[in-house]
This record gives C-alpha cells, sequence and structure tokens, in this order.
C-alpha cells in the first residue's frame, strides 16, 4: 500500500459510498477515470475490493477493511487542510458548505455577495436532501449546512438566519384564485400535488397543516419540485410549496399564492455545524454573514409574503 495515494482512496471512498462507479465519477469531475484509479488501489493492496452481482457492486471483506482505513486518512487530510486555513485567515480561504435542495433558488446569489465582500474566498457548494446533508455535517465533510428542518437529536448548533414562507400555489385561472380568506376546509377539498412522504417539504407540509393533514385530497406525489411545479401551472392541482422555489412565477404570473387563513406558513432558514467543529475563519465569517445579513439580502431577492 505504500504507493497508493490520496486520490486513490477518495475515488475509492466515493465509489464505496455511492455504490456506482457512474455516480463516483459525477461526484469527482476532476478525477481521471474512476474504474482506473480503483483498479490501481487494488493492484497496491494486492485484493480485490469490488465484487459484481448482476448490475451491482458490493465490497469485498478487504474493501470493508480498507473503507474505514481511507475514511481516516481523508479526514486526516481535510484536517491538516482546515488547520492550515486558520493561519491563512478568510481571504485565501475555502468555505465548504450544503444546503438542501430548495435553498438552490437563493442561495448562489448570497454566495456571490459574500465572494464580492471578501475575494480570493473559493467555495465547494453543494446541494443535497435534508438526511444526505445531516450525513455530511456528522461526517465532517461539511463545515456548515443550511437547512429547514435542524437535527434536534444531534450535537450541533442551529441557528435562524431568515424567513422561509411556505404557501399553497395554483394556476392563475384556479376558480380559488383571487378569493380572500379562502378556509382550510376549503382548500383541502382541491386536488393536492405533494412532494413525496419523507421529504423535507412533506415534513413542513406536515407542520403547517398538523392534523388537518389528513383531510387533504392527495392526488399525486412527485419527488420534483420542477415536475409539481409545471403540473400546478398546467391546472392539475394546487401545491403547497415554499415561495422560494416560485419566486419567478409568482412574479411572472405563471403561478399565484392562495389566500388561505393562516398561510403563508412561516418557517426559517437555519445555519447548521457541529457544535464540537472548529470553523475556519471563511466559514465563520461567512456564518457571521448569514445572521447579520443574509434575511435582507434575501428579501430582495425572494421578497417573503407576509403571514394573515
Amino acid at each position: 500500500m505504500k504507493n497508493a495515494t490520496l486520490r486513490q482512496l477518495k475515488v475509492f471512498e466515493s465509489v464505496a459510498r455511492l455504490n456506482s462507479f457512474s455516480r463516483a465519477a459525477e461526484e469527482l469531475p476532476t478525477q481521471p477515470a474512476v474504474s482506473t484509479q480503483v483498479k490501481k488501489l487494488e493492484e497496491h493492496a494486492g485484493n480485490p475490493l469490488f465484487e459484481q452481482f448482476g448490475k451491482k457492486i458490493f465490497l469485498t471483506p478487504a474493501g470493508v477493511e480498507l473503507l474505514e482505513i481511507s475514511r481516516t486518512i481523508i479526514a486526516q487530510f481535510e484536517a491538516a487542510e482546515h488547520a492550515m486555513t486558520q493561519f491563512r485567515g478568510v481571504a485565501g480561504g475555502r468555505l465548504n458548505v450544503g444546503v438542501i435542495s430548495a435553498g438552490d433558488y437563493f442561495f448562489p446569489h448570497l454566495l456571490v455577495e459574500f465572494v464580492r465582500r471578501h475575494r480570493d474566498v473559493s467555495l465547494n457548494f453543494t446541494v443535497h436532501n435534508r438526511a444526505e446533508l445531516l450525513e455530511r455535517i456528522m461526517q465532517n465533510r461539511t463545515d456548515l449546512a443550511i437547512m429547514v428542518r435542524p437535527p434536534g437529536d444531534q450535537d450541533t448548533v442551529n441557528q435562524a438566519f431568515a424567513p422561509h414562507p411556505y404557501v399553497i400555489a395554483a394556476a392563475p385561472g384556479h376558480p380559488l384564485a383571487g378569493k380572500r380568506g379562502i378556509a382550510r376546509s376549503r382548500v383541502a377539498r382541491e386536488p393536492f400535488i405533494v412532494r413525496e412522504k419523507g421529504s423535507d417539504n412533506w415534513a413542513s407540509m406536515q407542520e403547517g397543516f398538523g392534523n388537518d393533514i389528513a383531510e387533504l385530497n392527495i392526488v399525486m406525489e412527485i419527488s420534483s419540485t420542477e415536475t409539481i411545479k409545471q403540473a400546478v401551472i398546467a391546472g392539475m392541482g394546487v401545491s403547497f410549496l415554499s415561495a422560494h422555489t416560485i419566486a419567478k412565477e409568482l412574479q411572472g404570473g405563471s403561478l399565484v399564492a392562495l389566500d388561505v387563513k393562516g398561510f403563508p406558513i412561516q418557517l426559517n432558514w437555519y445555519v447548521v455545524h457541529r457544535r464540537t467543529k472548529r470553523l475556519p475563519p471563511v466559514a465563520q465569517a461567512f456564518e457571521d454573514f448569514l445572521l447579520s445579513d443574509a434575511a435582507a439580502l434575501m428579501q430582495r431577492i425572494v421578497p417573503f409574503p407576509a403571514s394573515k
């Protein structure tokens, strides 16, 4: 193993974690051929690391053993990189931040503003679902996480930095569009197109409707917010959506937010990190930026509807 490289270990770890050579290649776009790197590592190890049954790959016993060692080595190198960053300060630092999918409608604007204020900062910006993002925090692969529902059962620091409104979206030609003070019981009878159970949007809808969620006339579950938007625009039904994800459609008039009593439901955006994490200066500066300026900046990018 003395000739194995850190690059080979990272490629191997990615393939093992994603259970796929092709998905690892997508995650590591700057790496040479993933299969070639794994083959070289197997040669250094003197053992096969994966075995294939049909279209699925599995770790061999040697692969299982090497995976834990690889993760330890990778973590040590990352710790060394972060330690050296402490001496560089914000300028020249690398901001490692992840966000849930609803945030990719506005979050790049915040990153651009932060980089404008702190030049020579490099970015490692990734988008994940909530479960993936929490896993990245716990595995120390993300310094800061941006989400709506911070963990309540993990040792993290969770700080709210901006409102996150949810609305009932409909096509402009919907019979309820333009009506005032619509009762929840009335809108519940409309055909609802919703995100799948287990998604962050579904959890927010559960919180917003409480026990009344059982009364919703759910006709379709779709795992893509963009597809839901197009279905609502086409007149297939209404949906419970983040106002941030439909800001352009609301401004352009292809969607409207129904005037339902108790809506918009106001939740919050949170910046989250492990309590024991020693944040690099650039991550600390970005967290401070979010807490002080993000709400006002986001109000200009995606105006928050007021609760009634």
